[in-house]
């Protein structure tokens, strides 16, 4: 089957996506000739039959009290300047991934294959330098690209059986120079001690060379993002410059350090670190007695806090879990 294609815009009174990134355009880029900017979501299905295709049209690419649909081209003005967005190759596509599940639903038994993007429509006395701008400003690099507005003969991805991963050879017969040459083209983040102590490993427990991904994995356990090293530093001197907010930064850190008296006393093996500063005020309240809902464990990256539910007419207690993390870590 070939590839078909449908367009979905929101109607008028939904639009509020399309006139807040109009707004962002005109006020954060300055490109005040911007009149209007149009949304719409590109399907581009392939190996679905027309009954399937039918009935999806109304209830898996769009809502028709909300929606409007094109099949193959949708209206456009003279001077309308387009571009489409789509994620990179790898890049997981909730929404083409989300409508080959919901089709598999309506009782397609086909492998249907769906890509999706994102089309923009900027209307109004704009350049295309303009439209580069808008673009940068829409795009993430590090998962989206422009999409090809021309339609695809067929959705199926082929891809290049990709080359032997390199070895370091001689890497664990390396003498200390031509180990650190390699380590300084490598720009890691580990240092060149480390570096060492792992060419060590490879020579002793190992016995074998390193490929490029093992060192590039190592690195990345090796970093201060997934150690946080730099939050367990010991802070020996500590220097408030001269300025503006030299007082209440001096006088916070000298409460700081009243409240460690407070909370550790006389012990040794607690030191002033950014870790320690940044969790005292949670330690204070509760040596004050006034964080008394908190549960005690030994997990330094989180915590859980206790709240009583009622569950059919009992009450139990929940504990609420607060993980400070925003990223993945490749120990999770």
């Amino acid at each position: 089957m070939s590839v078909r294609r449908v367009y979905v815009e929101k109607k008028e009174a939904y639009q509020g996506v399309a006139e807040n990134l109009a707004h962002e355009v005109r006020n954060y880029l300055g490109i005040s000739a911007l009149k209007e900017i149009r949304i719409l979501i590109r399907y581009d299905v392939e190996n679905i039959s027309d009954q399937v295709f039918s009935q999806a049209e109304k209830c898996v690419f769009s809502e028709p009290p909300v929606d409007r649909l094109w099949e193959e081209n949708f209206p456009l003005e003279d001077g309308d300047k387009v571009f489409a967005v789509e994620y990179l190759p790898g890049q997981f596509d909730q929404r083409a991934d989300s409508a080959e599940s919901c089709i598999k639903f309506l009782g397609e038994t086909g492998d249907v294959l769906i890509r999706t993007a994102t089309v923009y429509v900027c209307r109004g006395a704009i350049t295309d330098d303009d439209v580069k701008r808008i673009e940068g400003y829409v795009i993430n690099p590090v998962d989206s690209r422009i999409a090809d507005l021309k339609k695809a003969d067929t959705l199926e991805r082929k891809f290049e059986r990709p080359a032997d991963i390199k070895v370091f050879e001689g890497f664990c017969t390396f003498p200390e120079a031509e180990l650190k040459k390699l380590y300084d083209s490598l720009n890691l983040a580990m240092t060149f001690r480390d570096f060492a102590f792992i060419q060590s490993y490879y020579k002793e427990e190992a016995h074998r060379d390193p490929t490029v991904t093992e060192i590039r994995v190592l690195d990345t356990y090796w970093s201060d993002h997934c150690r946080h090293t730099t939050f367990a530093t010991e802070l020996e001197n500590v220097k408030i410059d001269e300025g503006r907010y030299k007082k209440p930064i001096e006088d916070t850190f000298l409460q700081y350090l009243a409240d460690r008296k407070t909370v550790y006393g006389d012990r040794k093996d607690k030191y002033v670190c950014l870790m320690d500063l940044a969790t005292m005020g949670a330690r204070i309240l509760r040596k004050e007695g006034k964080l008394t809902d908190q549960e005690q464990t030994d997990e330094i990256n989180a915590c859980s806090i206790v709240v009583p539910v009622v569950i059919d007419g009992k009450t139990e207690e929940w504990l609420i879990n607060f993980k400070n993390e925003t990223h993945n870590h490749p120990t999770e």
